[in-house]
């Protein structure tokens, strides 16, 4: 694995044939994300378990274009949310106050993903969500650390979000929506009952959207993150590992309905 130049990957897989796979309890120690200029720590590797909670756990996550090598990125600044940022706009509280959406956890994690991947990031060139992205993050899915958010209306997926979750922090990395407000809504369920039920610290949102900045979303340096992500992980696995599995079905109650939460 190479900072600088990438070895030849496998066209399909971008996996580096030299480098080992990695199970969910394996770890990779990626160069330092604060020493980095830019917002590429590493090139190369695989998208295997152990490497993407490698990732997560220092700040990096993958990122690249279907044409290019595996990226492994930190962004400076980042963009997050705690539980002291987050709000909920009043016309959206009141939408979901109308219960014309009905919302779920991983029932449908596949679709989820699949429609997240035709969304593409200004800037970018098509989806960052690549067949073998896809294939990873359904890994990560089957051994309970990835989860869906999902967004119903009679009976069709109309929005969601998807996103990986170590110990008191969750990692969005794709929201989408096909009705108005239905991807918002999911996201701001989700929120509330992740801050409020779980015991959530932080979303991590990764670069700035307006949608998130809605919600309370800020701006902090690459290394404020750093420290607070470092805190809020811990040191041992059995930290990162803490809700490995536990998304209950129930997660997504009416709570928001009846609970008091900050509005704007």
């Amino acid at each position: 694995m190479s900072g600088k130049v990438p070895r030849v990957f496998d066209a399909e897989t971008r996996s580096d044939p030299c480098f080992p796979w990695l199970d969910l309890e394996d770890r990779f120690q990626f160069p330092d994300a604060d020493e980095t200029r830019g917002t590429v720590v590493a090139i190369g590797g695989n998208l295997s378990p152990g490497m993407l909670v490698s990732a997560y756990s220092q700040g990096i996550f993958p990122w690249f274009n279907d044409d290019d090598p595996l990226y492994w990125q930190s962004p400076d600044p980042r963009f997050v949310i705690t539980g002291d940022s987050f709000h909920v706009p009043s016309r959206l509280k009141r939408t979901i106050r109308q219960r014309k959406f009905q919302f779920k956890t991983d029932t449908s994690f596949e679709r989820v993903l699949t429609w997240c991947s035709a969304i593409t990031r200004k800037g970018q060139d098509g989806s960052w969500i690549t067949d073998d992205m896809l294939d990873a993050y359904l890994r990560l899915h089957q051994l309970g650390i990835a989860h869906s958010v999902e967004t119903w209306m009679d009976g069709h997926l109309v929005g969601g979000l998807y996103g990986v979750y170590l110990g008191n922090v969750f990692f969005g990395e794709s929201m989408f929506t096909r009705v108005t407000d239905a991807g918002k809504a999911a996201f701001v369920v989700f929120a509330h009952n992740f801050f409020n039920r779980l015991g959530g610290k932080m979303i991590d949102s990764q670069v700035y959207t307006d949608h998130v900045a809605r919600f309370g979303g800020v701006n902090i340096s690459r290394s404020a993150y750093l420290r607070k992500l470092s805190e809020l992980l811990g040191k041992k696995d059995t930290n990162l590992f803490a809700h490995r599995g536990v998304w209950p079905v129930d997660l997504l109650s009416d709570s928001l309905l009846t609970e008091g939460c900050s509005t704007s």
